[in-house]
């Protein structure tokens, strides 16, 4: 069968891509291994709960985000509805407990206020997040820095520092090699008044894309794996796909003038491409660093924690032990006793994931392989009741009355997500975005052959992988 873009992964990148180049007019194919489309943007039921996978909160859609406009050219507004969210998180570390809205001159009222002294601090800060672009212009011919030290340079006061890296966890494991550019474009798109969460959970969302993609007469094909990249002499013209759980050994093919990525670039590079194009893009990527994954926990709440004493959707919790910037990189590798981590209540808004009266909950922390590997199933499994026994009593502590509304708990590690993703290392966020990083190994890949996920430009996150996989599809049609 022929097509004119076959799409290799159904996360949001690939989702969208295949979303705008059906409306369009053209004919897509989208092979996903999982048994659902949407990659980390799934949701999954446990008793009468729908756990979210990965989205907490999605910022954006005011005037000036620019998903705002690709959601209303794809139609999604109308399929998906998206629930304005409180406020940006609380954040408490045995010494702060403090509530950071979204809007810039409340956020900025507010610190003002809890950090006498810190005010000229406070403003430069919100003035570069406000104007990222024209600080990586105004700096385009210096050494880029990290988060870690442009907040060194602007503010004396540590507190401070930490409770504006907050929510660090949804970009990078370490402020001092995370790239100021990108935490600053990234950061400042939280601050435009509104985030979101999507009502039923984000799968909503992957499953309106798909409908895009068929009613436009696309084709989306679950559980199935592609094994490789067929050539035509040097020239990619097509897929080799099979059954993703090994029931059916007979291999399908399928041709198109152009292949879109939505997986991993090391699997790319190591599995697809032919021998001469995966040697090529390996030599390219030994500079890139894979980013974190996340552990999450999982709950069922037999009440709303609204009912329990519970008035905040995002909390961030930052050990006591944190006292300054240079300690958060060992706390996310230390004892989950003592890791930071986020808790999100869904209760606080009409999410829908739970029957009335009940409720689900999420613990979210930095998480690592090597924190996994080498143990026996039994070892695992045991580890991973610790765990959550762990956290539900360090959630105790905040949310009194949180133990007893437990009716349901699950956890996920690194290497679920690994294993669900294919992603290496569980990352959630793909390559890691430190300073100077650059995207000069998207060269590299075949003319034909384009990236449109968390692995291309942008990087990560739910917006990062909508916006990638938009311009990707963009840039082909006016190509055409």
């Amino acid at each position: 069968m022929n097509y004119d873009f076959i799409i290799i992964g159904g996360g949001l990148g690939g989702l969208t891509a295949g979303a705008k180049l059906a409306k369009d007019g053209k004919k897509v194919l989208l092979l996903e291994q999982h048994d659902r489309p949407g990659g980390c943007a799934t949701t999954f039921k446990r008793k009468e709960f729908t756990m979210e996978v990965g989205l907490h909160e999605m910022e954006g859609l005011y005037p000036r985000d620019q998903k705002l406009k690709m959601f209303e050219d794809l139609g999604l507004l109308e399929r998906v509805n998206f629930l304005a969210l409180p406020e940006f998180y609380r954040f408490i570390n045995g010494r702060q407990d403090i509530v950071i809205p979204h809007q810039v001159e409340e956020v900025k009222t507010v610190l003002k206020k809890a950090f006498p002294g810190e005010e000229e601090g406070i403003d430069a800060y919100f003035w570069h997040l406000a104007n990222a672009k024209r600080v990586m212009v105004l700096n385009r011919n210096q050494p880029e820095k990290s988060i870690g030290l442009f907040l060194d340079e602007i503010i004396s006061n540590e507190e401070l520092k930490l409770v504006l890296l907050g929510n660090l966890g949804y970009y990078h494991d370490d402020p001092y090699t995370l790239s100021w550019y990108y935490y600053l474009s990234a950061q400042n798109s939280n601050y435009g008044g509104r985030a979101n969460y999507i009502q039923e959970g984000s799968q909503k969302l992957s499953d309106a894309l798909v409908d895009i993609i068929t009613e436009n007469g696309g084709e989306v094909k679950l559980k199935k794996l592609v094994t490789r990249i067929d050539y035509k002499g040097k020239k990619a013209v097509g897929v080799t796909y099979q059954d993703a759980r090994g029931r059916d050994p007979k291999e399908d093919s399928a041709r198109a003038d152009d292949i879109i990525v939505n997986s991993s670039i090391p699997n790319l590079a190591a599995s697809l491409l032919s021998k001469s194009d995966g040697k090529a893009l390996a030599s390219q990527l030994s500079g890139q660093n894979i980013g974190a994954s996340l552990l999450t926990v999982y709950y069922g709440f037999k009440k709303s924690l609204k009912e329990v004493g519970n008035k905040h959707y995002a909390t961030f919790i930052f050990d006591p032990s944190i006292k300054t910037q240079a300690d958060i990189l060992p706390n996310n590798k230390s004892d989950f006793s003592t890791r930071s981590f986020t808790f999100v209540d869904y209760s606080q808004v009409d999410s829908k994931l739970a029957p009335e009266g009940k409720s689900v909950g999420a613990v979210c922390a930095i998480d690592y392989p090597a924190d996994w590997e080498n143990l026996s199933r039994e070892e695992y499994l045991r580890m991973k009741a610790d765990v959550a026994d762990i956290f539900t009593g360090r959630c105790e502590q905040f949310i009194p009355g949180f133990r007893d509304a437990v009716e349901y708990v699950e956890v996920a590690t690194s290497l679920s997500v690994k294993r669900f993703t294919l992603n290496p290392g569980g990352a959630v966020y793909g390559f890691a975005q430190n300073p100077n990083r650059s995207a000069e190994y998207l060269k590299a890949l075949p003319e034909n052959i384009h990236i449109a996920s968390a692995w291309g430009k942008l990087g990560g996150g739910f917006s990062g992988a909508i916006i990638n996989g938009y311009n990707t599809a963009k840039d082909l049609l006016k190509r055409e």
